[in-house]
């Protein structure tokens, strides 16, 4: 009787280790979410824009960024991840019932959030004004990020529109993603602003490459000087490669634009800021895809954007 007992428990004991290898395997998608993103076609530009100080019209270039490259037959995601003033639904008219909130309560998936903007662009909205969203610890925003692996094989660029500053969500997107572009003006705060986000991403966090964005330049020479400004004090004192994108012109076309919330690639597609966002998504399109998954978001890079 008591070899009975024994070989049920021995027998319990092996059902309950097995029990416990499967939980471990259920909570462990990122091994197989990997593998379905490895035998994608194509890998996803993953690019962030960010900008040290608000109000520089960094989510004007993320739309009309992204419209331009929906344009030239990419699938176009923009994650609007301003946590805390999210606009990107305003600028585009979009009346928005749910979004990220949602998906961090369990409401809803990223995929059932998703909006269909103008031009080909998909959408996720932010909650704008809702407390909590623009308090999110490094783990709540690297769920976010996670998250996203649902949806690899539907994208060809994700696109991910930042807050201003160096808020702990810049950070983290900022590190996730493949590129960082950095919109500045001719302002003195904006370049102190720029070179300070910067500065935190690279000494902080080793982030190494970015791409400057001159917005609302006089002339193709002035944006070329705003680059060549920050450029000098980047490679005095930080160990970065900042390469020069473009620069968008100051354009009244654009300004229309925004008060019809219309983006002025579809508004004025003629226009000289329309051109100017033509060009730069061409530029967008010869950058190498960087396999490199660095930081402690590794799996998010190796999940959702190795194709290959």
């Amino acid at each position: 009787m008591l070899n009975d007992q024994a070989a049920g428990l021995r027998n319990l004991h092996t059902q309950h280790k097995a029990n416990q290898t499967q939980e471990k395997e259920a909570q462990q998608p990122n091994q197989s979410t990997m593998q379905r993103a490895a035998g994608t076609q194509k890998p996803i530009r993953v690019i962030a824009v960010a900008s040290g100080k608000g109000g520089v019209g960094k989510t004007n270039v993320s739309v009309n960024l992204g419209i331009s490259l929906s344009k030239m037959g990419n699938r176009v995601l923009l994650m609007d991840a301003d946590m805390g003033l999210a606009n990107v639904d305003i600028m585009l008219g979009l009346h928005t019932e749910y979004n990220l909130s949602h998906v961090l309560d369990g409401q809803k998936t990223l995929r059932e959030v998703i909006q269909e903007g103008p031009g080909g662009l998909k959408i996720i909205p932010a909650a704008s004004g809702v407390k909590r969203m623009a308090q999110l610890n490094a783990m709540e925003n690297a769920g976010i990020i996670n998250a996203f692996s649902e949806l690899a094989d539907d994208l060809d660029v994700l696109l991910i529109d930042t807050a201003a500053g160096i808020a702990d969500s810049v950070v983290s997107f900022c590190r996730a993603a493949q590129e960082v572009i950095v919109v500045v003006t001719d302002e003195p705060a904006s370049i102190t602003d720029a070179y300070a986000l910067i500065k935190v991403l690279n000494r902080d966090y080793k982030v190494s490459r970015f791409r400057l964005l001159a917005n609302m330049a006089r002339t193709p020479e002035h944006g070329k000087q705003l680059f060549d400004k920050l450029s000098r004090v980047t490679e005095q004192f930080l160990d970065v490669s900042l390469d020069y994108f473009g620069a968008v012109p100051f354009d009244y076309s654009l300004k229309d634009a925004v008060q019809k919330q219309i983006p002025v690639t579809l508004y004025r597609p003629n226009s000289l800021a329309a051109k100017s966002f033509e060009s730069m998504a061409r530029s967008v399109e010869r950058w190498p895809i960087s396999k490199d998954a660095s930081g402690y978001l590794q799996f998010f890079v190796e999940n959702l954007f190795q194709g290959s």
